[in-house]
């Protein structure tokens, strides 16, 4: 079970990110959705879902927003109601969009397997009903029975320099994993690892996400949300014959470097593979994406066991 493996920090879970219907469709509508995004998983093998809770992220950026926001069904109803809970998910709350009382019911309605990131702010000029701090404090109140996760952002390290330091304070909260927003720029990720290992605090998962992009569209709206692209990247991106498939093997490159690196460091990586593009040929390319990562876990767990059984007849011999 997902909890499970989060508990005892194991290696290698594997998410698949997926963002609710808007919540100005028809109930036939979301279930049709909901339909196809089981449908498209039924084949795959991964831990669970991430499902996330979007918030008007307007404020973090001055440029006009790519895509228009809408808001979505809430990802706890959508969970249980649309997808009749199929898979066991990581349930995102974005904490401002709630008041105290609409949190407090969340978080007391929830049963002893939830697992939830609480998302903050994503600018300090945003409104928010409900603090981060505040909502962590309401989750020791109300919701022991939630394990909680928290959110990892690379490029805040580099700008920063203190992401190490922000885990393991949110860890000291009640933290027990983490989910990183989507990782182009690699150099970013390993400095927070080697940052990371060398704090001497328990350490949890840390699962780093990847998007597949195939148009300029979707770049510039991973550009808008802040997502790092460095411009080699990007050159090797669309210079190529086909800037999705570019897209995909290069994130299963980065995902086999960061799982085996931070292995060595004494850290458990896991991926959260998302397709935040409606397009199909996009989604359709996330699930390559969640196999392709799937098999690089599978083949360094097969590796594992064999210098195991290699070691054990060395020792009998």
């Amino acid at each position: 079970m997902l909890k499970d493996k989060i508990e005892s920090n194991t290696p290698g879970i594997l998410l698949y990110g997926i963002t609710p219907p808007k919540i100005n469709l028809s109930k036939e509508e979301a279930e049709e959705i909901a339909n196809k995004q089981l449908e498209r998983l039924k084949d795959s093998k991964f831990d669970g879902l991430v499902i996330y809770d979007l918030q008007d992220e307007s404020n973090r950026n001055s440029s006009e927003r790519t895509f228009e926001f809408i808001c979505t069904i809430k990802p706890e109803i959508y969970h249980k109601e649309f997808l009749h809970s199929a898979y066991p998910a990581v349930i995102y709350k974005a904490v401002g969009n709630y008041d105290e009382a609409e949190f407090r019911e969340f978080l007391q309605s929830s049963s002893s397997d939830t697992l939830s990131v609480f998302v903050g702010a994503s600018s300090k000029q945003d409104k928010q009903k409900l603090a981060l701090n505040d909502a962590y404090k309401l989750k020791n109140e109300c919701g022991q029975g939630v394990t909680l996760g928290g959110i990892c952002i690379p490029e805040r390290h580099i700008k920063k320099g203190d992401e190490d330091l922000r885990v393991a304070g949110k860890s000291i909260k009640g933290c027990k994993f983490f989910i990183t927003q989507a990782v182009y720029n690699i150099e970013n990720a390993k400095r927070f690892i080697d940052d990371y290992a060398n704090l001497g605090v328990k350490k949890v998962p840390i699962i780093f996400t990847f998007t597949p992009c195939g148009s300029s569209k979707t770049l510039e709206f991973m550009k808008w949300l802040g997502i790092a692209v460095p411009e080699y990247f990007e050159d090797r991106l669309f210079s190529s014959q086909n800037a999705l498939e570019s897209s995909v093997s290069l994130s299963l490159d980065m995902f086999e470097f960061l799982f085996k690196y931070a292995k060595a460091k004494g850290i458990s990586v896991g991926a959260n593979v998302e397709s935040i593009s409606t397009r199909k040929v996009e989604i359709e390319a996330s699930i390559n994406l969640l196999n392709g990562i799937q098999k690089i876990i599978e083949d360094e767990k097969e590796l594992s066991y064999r210098e195991i059984w290699q070691s054990a007849s060395k020792m009998t011999e």
